[in-house]
């Protein structure tokens, strides 16, 4: 009887997660997608070709092994087409090795409209949404009234359909907008509408599956699965810097109700963060940075949202909101990306601890969206070395051992892995996985 293996983001999402899935997919059999939807883009580079991933596992590159989009995720089913179409069209048959479970929740177009109606109507206070319908269709779910993959294998999935676009277009009145308010992906919504219901038939190509047996009689069987996670832990529904949040479960929790795995199955937890923070979108960011380091920052990792295109908030490491994220989740493996985007700075900064109210602090407080935070600050001496291409840690300048070494002390964990540059082969293996 095998375990689930975990691996999920620690900070606001974007830390390269999909990199290292793909690194990691030979050890296993199964990667399992247990939440999230369309917002998520996991980004792998291998070969010279960079490629984006949405709604699907990030081991899909590799034809023998299975790929499993469980029931906690969202599907939006155009979406889904064009990122199917789009792995073909670089040699990739999808179908082969891409399961789907029948409980997993279709976003509508209708969910999409009421996404934009909703952070419209909050003007400034709104989220920061990436307006793919996420939370919407979250909302259905909870309220017991969505519309999921197993519906469309139903003579009356139209009806369910139609009932449920009845209830969105009420809410969207209701804010003083109707359906040619906004468009969806820059043409109508009844345009849109078309693409989505000729999408099902797409969709209903795939083995649609009761995903819970199939996973746990493949863990019966001795076979390994990854679990692999979208956004961020500090983007969790429960844990997360609220309401700046996303709509799931981003944590190892999540695994459970998104998969349907029992606690005690749950094996080692990888978790996953950059040597620096960025966050997309509104909401606290304590380390953020509005000086040339950030901008170089930026420059040099090149952070702009894979799903959105939306330039990225950049700031140091905050170890604080990191240990919390490990706490949470459980953390056995720490990986850390995107080294490589240091090698220009002098000097690299560590927040240790919170200044709020006076009072100093290493736990991530409750009210981060309205207090008054003052990151505080440990300074390392940077190594100004191109280190991409390398792939053994002995060969690392000192100084950015020396980096690591700082960050372990002040964590309590071994630093696992650390990749070097984005593609799949500078990946460093500190310590036995």
């Amino acid at each position: 009887m095998s375990k689930i293996d975990v691996l999920l983001g620690l900070q606001w999402g974007d830390e390269g997660k999909g990199k290292i899935v793909d690194v990691l997919t030979p050890k296993y059999d199964i990667i399992a997608r247990f939440q999230g939807g369309p917002n998520a883009g996991h980004t792998l580079e291998f070969d010279g070709i960079k490629h984006v991933l949405h709604i699907i596992p990030s081991g899909i590159f590799h034809k023998e092994k299975s790929n499993l989009i469980g029931n906690g995720v969202l599907i939006e089913p155009v979406i889904f087409k064009q990122e199917i179409e789009s792995l073909k069209s670089k040699g990739i048959d999808a179908v082969t090795n891409l399961l789907i479970s029948n409980k997993a929740n279709l976003i509508l177009p209708t969910h999409r409209l009421t996404d934009a109606a909703n952070e419209t109507y909050k003007g400034s206070s709104k989220i920061g949404s990436t307006l793919k319908g996420i939370g919407p269709a979250y909302t259905d779910k909870v309220a017991r009234i969505a519309m999921r993959v197993g519906d469309i294998l139903n003579d009356n999935y139209k009806q369910v359909y139609d009932k449920l676009k009845a209830s969105h277009i009420r809410h969207i009145t209701s804010l003083g907008f109707n359906l040619n308010s906004f468009q969806i992906d820059g043409i109508s919504f009844e345009e849109y509408e078309q693409l989505w219901l000729k999408s099902l038939d797409f969709l209903k190509k795939f083995r649609i599956i009761d995903s819970e047996y199939w996973l746990n009689d493949a863990l019966n069987s001795g076979k390994k699965v990854l679990a692999e996670g979208a956004q961020g832990a500090m983007l969790d529904i429960d844990f997360g810097s609220y309401p700046f949040v996303t709509s799931s479960s981003t944590i190892t929790a999540g695994v459970c109700t998104g998969l349907g795995v029992a606690p005690s199955r749950i094996g080692n937890v990888f978790g996953i963060c950059k040597a620096y923070c960025t966050r997309v979108g509104s909401g606290p960011f304590p380390t953020e940075l509005f000086d040339e380091n950030g901008s170089l920052l930026r420059e040099k990792g090149k952070e702009y949202g894979s799903t959105t295109g939306r330039p990225r908030r950049c700031g140091w490491i905050d170890l604080p909101a990191l240990k919390y994220s490990c706490m949470l989740n459980g953390v056995t493996h720490l990986v850390i990306m995107k080294t490589d985007v240091l090698n220009d700075f002098s000097q690299i900064n560590v927040c240790d601890k919170y200044e709020i109210n006076k009072n100093i602090t290493d736990k991530f407080p409750f009210n981060i969206s309205t207090e008054d935070i003052k990151p505080l600050y440990s300074s390392y001496q940077g190594w100004k070395q191109d280190i991409k291409g390398i792939n053994e840690y002995s060969k690392l300048p000192s100084a950015m051992k020396q980096y690591i070494t700082a960050l372990e002390e002040k964590m309590g964990i071994k630093v696992a892995v650390i990749s070097t540059s984005p593609d799949r082969k500078d990946t460093i293996y500190k310590e036995n996985i």
